[in-house]
């Protein structure tokens, strides 16, 4: 199944490769959800703190330094050698949905209803 917006396509295989059990939720990490709604990581960060209050501890946490390494290694989120400067946040379904309502984008799965994927 693609979904289809704005013209961009985003196969449901990529959108799965994304979703990563950590705490035992499955979450999606903030420098992901940024690339499929066509935002910088940057500006979602800054929406995220933004409007903290929408976003309590069962939305989405920020990794620990544990989390963030195990998650690395698994999968390849920076090239060798590059360094975060901050933790990535970590947001559950109900996180991303929430973080559509306060970005202001219109690209990628920002006018999705609901991902389908827990």
């Amino acid at each position: 199944m693609k979904t289809e917006n704005e013209g961009l396509i985003i196969a449901e295989e990529v959108i799965i490769s994304k979703i990563y059990n950590v705490r035992g939720k499955q979450v999606m990490i903030a420098q992901d959800l940024a690339e499929l709604y066509q935002v910088d990581t940057k500006a979602l960060n800054q929406q995220v703190k933004r409007n903290m209050r929408k976003f309590p501890e069962r939305y989405m946490f920020q990794l620990t330094k544990d989390e963030y390494n195990r998650l690395r290694s698994q999968n390849v989120t920076l090239k060798r050698g590059q360094h975060v400067k901050y933790l990535p946040y970590a947001f559950t379904e109900h996180g991303i949905l929430m973080l559509s309502s306060v970005l202001n984008t219109t690209g990628g799965l920002a006018q999705e209803s609901s991902p389908d994927w827990l």
